[in-house]
This record gives structure tokens, C-alpha cells and sequence, in this order.
């Protein structure tokens, strides 16, 4: 990797603050966990699993994000402003939409999907609880979604960044009171973070609503460059997301142990992952500026450094994780079992990241490019892969291990059948269209 490239800047000045962005996010479940992790091993399963649905349910759709992103940065570089302002509110009508149909749903399917995913006993009971009441949040988070994505398209990268952190401190203050004050136990973490990001999802309607258009009334002719682009990362992301689901059910029906200590790993990847998502931000704000311009050569030179520093980031998290596996789940909690299963995951959760940082970077990409049913398609044979490995991990008794395992197996499919498509470059076309 060279030492200096032109693209640097650029990619810092946007990454950084998406950096904090993107930290402060996943810190919402991360709190959750070391709060309820201390409460007891029926509360850290119960978590383990409602948090993992409800955690899935907002990355499916994280197109919201991703494709308003897209649409709008490619709008942007072909000096097309207005049109960006446009996309803005139609984005919000979107997420409104998404996020009210998504509630009701939630909570008319509760029980049996929990029920279905391996949820039973006391820990069956608190799972249902705490999802009834996190999923009042499902609105206001998917609005601010969306105008996390708009803000991203137009390169304002500081104003996100303040609204997450000022909701996450809000939902730690909340939770604190909510458990220990209160003593609500974990029906208080799901208040706190629901109403925590009720207050986040205003800040972002007045984001959307902000920049000037000729109109901001719902229309399916504006929204339906971003649906398009949406749909296709909603199906990729949906076949991520259900070989996450899948791992955390066959889990689950491994025991308490098990899924208490995937819990743990699952939401420090997911912490790790938006981390080196922060350089994917840039490639998706870069690439589709770039291309929008008609400048195909700097997209794909600014790609590549991407991808370089991706790959160093992840590099430096495995070295930094692998001596931790007896130090860091003791954060979430104090049960033996628990720990034990941890620390067997723990090398493959750890030698995971720096190919999850090639692949992260090679996903902003291809989405900056619009290039999504590539991505689509592409995930959909990874997860097939997976999901059969993860099966064979519980039928053959493979415990824990064989589950991450595969998972690593996933990330190395995904990495192969990307790399392939950058190294072609028949995702980088010019122009809006």
C-alpha cells in the first residue's frame, strides 16, 4: 500500500465523521447488552435473540439509507440539485411509510416469530417483552435512515454525526434510569431506546424537509430511481441478514450459553462492521459523484485506495481482538458458560476483519455505482452457502464453532465473487441515467 495517495483527503474528510456516525449507532444494542448482560442469563438470551430480530429488521432496510445515498450523490456531481432536494422528501415518505406498515407487522407477528427462532421459557418471555415495547422505534429509525442517506449524498457528513450522538446519549441516561432507577429490568432498556430514537427520527424530518423543491409531495415518478436501487440492496441485504438470523436460531437451540455469547460477538462485529463502514460511506459519496461527473478513471483509482485502506483497518482490529478473548465479553457479563463459548468464537470473529473490511469497501462501491443488482445477486449465492454450512454445524454437532466458522466462510465468498466485479470494472458508467 503506498504511503500517500491524491484521494486521501477526500476519503478522510468524509469517513471521519462518518466514523462517529457510524460507532455511535450500533452503540444503542451495545448498551443494551451490558446493561441487561448484568441482570442475568435469561435477560442476555432474551436479548440475545429479540435484539438480534430487531437489529435485522433496520439493517433489511438500511437501502434506505444506502440508496438515498446513491441516488443523490450521483444527482449531486451532475449538478443536479434540485433533483437531490426532491429525492430528499420523497425519501421521508418512503421510511414513514415503511416504518408504520413495519410496527404494526411487528407486533401482530411477535410471539409465533419468536417462538419460531427458538425463544422459550422465562427467556422466551422477556425476549417478546422487550421487542414489543423497542419496535414502537421501528418509524423514527427508519426516518432516520433516510436522512442519514440524503445527508451523506450531498457530503454533509457533521450534521448526522451530531443528531446519533445526542440520541445515544439520551438512551444511556434513559436505560440507566429506566433499569437501575426504576427497576423496570429489561422492559426499561426497551423504553429507553425507543424513546431515544423517537427524538432522533425529528431531528432528521427537519433535515429532509430543509433544502428547497419545486415540490415535496409524495410521487412515484421521483422515488423510482431510488426504489430501483433500494430494492435491490433490500434483497442483498435481506440475504445477509438472514444468514445472521439463521446463526443466531441455530444458536439459540444450541442453549443459553450459546446464544448469550453469540450475542456478544454478533454486536461487536456489527460495532466493528459500521466502523470500517465508514470508508464505505466515502466510496458510496466518491464513486457516484465521480461517475456522475463522467469521471469513470478517478472513480476507479479512489476505489482501489478505498478498498487498500479498508483491508489495513481490519487488519489492525484482528491484532488488537485476538489477545482480548478472555477481556472483553467480561464486559457484557460475569456467567462462565457464557464465557467459555465466547472464547471458543472468538479467533474466528477476530480473523474476520480484515476481510470484512475488503468486503465493506467493495460493497460502498459497487453501491455508489448504482451497480445493485450485482450485489444482489452475489449475496444471495454467499448466504445459500452459508446457510447450508450452518445447518451442517448443527447437525453434526459442531457447537459454536462450526456456526462462525461458516460465518467466516460467508465474508471469503462475498470478498471472491466482489472482487471479481471491481477488478472488471463494468460497474463504473457516467452520467445521471
Amino acid at each position: 500500500m503506498r504511503l500517500r495517495s491524491p484521494y486521501d483527503r477526500e476519503i478522510f474528510r468524509l469517513a471521519l465523521p462518518a466514523l462517529g456516525a457510524l460507532a455511535a449507532e450500533p452503540l444503542y444494542v451495545l448498551v443494551d447488552t451490558a446493561i441487561v448482560g448484568h441482570l442475568g442469563r435469561p435477560q442476555i438470551a432474551a436479548l440475545g435473540l429479540a435484539g438480534t430480530v430487531l437489529a435485522s429488521a433496520f439493517t433489511v432496510f438500511n437501502f434506505l439509507t444506502y440508496g438515498t445515498t446513491a441516488v443523490v450523490a450521483r444527482a449531486s456531481g451532475a449538478g443536479q440539485s434540485e433533483r437531490a432536494a426532491r429525492l430528499a422528501a420523497q425519501a421521508l415518505w418512503v421510511s414513514l411509510g415503511i416504518g408504520f406498515t413495519l410496527l404494526v407487522l411487528g407486533e401482530a407477528v411477535a410471539e409465533p416469530l419468536l417462538r419460531g427462532l427458538g425463544a422459550n421459557g422465562k427467556s422466551g418471555e422477556y425476549a417478546l417483552t422487550y421487542f414489543r415495547i423497542a419496535a414502537v422505534g421501528f418509524p423514527a429509525a427508519l426516518v432516520a435512515l433516510a436522512g442519514q442517506g440524503y445527508l451523506r449524498g450531498v457530503a454533509s457528513m457533521r450534521r448526522p454525526l451530531e443528531i446519533v450522538v445526542v440520541s445515544n446519549l439520551a438512551n444511556v441516561i434513559l436505560e440507566l434510569v429506566f433499569v437501575y432507577g426504576f427497576h423496570w429490568g429489561i422492559a426499561g432498556s426497551a423504553a429507553g431506546t425507543a424513546i431515544a430514537q423517537a427524538g432522533m427520527g425529528i431531528a432528521f424530518v427537519v433535515e429532509l424537509l430543509r433544502p428547497h423543491a419545486d415540490s415535496k409531495r409524495p410521487s412515484l415518478r421521483e422515488m423510482r430511481p431510488m426504489l430501483r436501487v433500494g430494492s435491490q440492496i433490500f434483497v442483498r441485504t435481506a440475504a445477509l441478514t438472514a444468514a445472521f438470523l439463521t446463526a443466531a436460531s441455530v444458536c439459540a437451540r444450541m442453549g443459553d450459553a450459546q446464544i448469550g455469547a453469540h450475542q456478544i460477538a454478533y454486536q461487536l462485529f456489527i460495532f466493528l462492521a459500521l466502523v470500517l463502514d465508514a470508508v464505505a460511506i466515502a466510496g458510496q459519496v466518491i464513486v457516484g459523484r465521480m461517475l456522475g461527473a463522467g469521471n469513470a478513471d478517478g472513480a476507479f483509482a479512489a476505489a482501489a485506495r478505498m478498498i487498500a485502506w479498508s483491508v489495513l483497518v481490519g487488519g489492525v482490529f484482528a491484532a488488537v481482538l485476538l489477545p482480548l478473548a478472555h477481556v472483553i465479553p467480561r464486559a457484557f457479563t460475569g456467567d462462565h458458560s457464557v464465557l467459555h463459548e465466547a472464547g471458543e468464537l472468538w479467533p474466528y470473529f477476530a480473523l474476520m476483519q480484515p476481510l470484512g473490511g475488503a468486503v465493506f469497501a467493495l460493497d460502498g462501491i459497487l453501491i455508489g455505482a448504482s451497480d445493485t443488482a450485482y450485489l444482489m445477486w452475489s449475496m444471495l449465492a454467499a448466504s445459500a452457502i452459508f446457510i447450508a454450512l450452518a445447518a451442517l454445524a448443527y447437525a453434526l454437532d459442531w457447537g459454536i464453532v462450526g456456526v462462525w466458522i461458516a460465518l467466516d466462510v460467508l465474508i471469503a465468498a462475498r470478498l471472491v465473487l466482489l472482487g471479481v466485479r471491481f477488478a472488471g470494472r463494468r460497474w463504473a458508467v457516467v452520467g445521471w441515467g
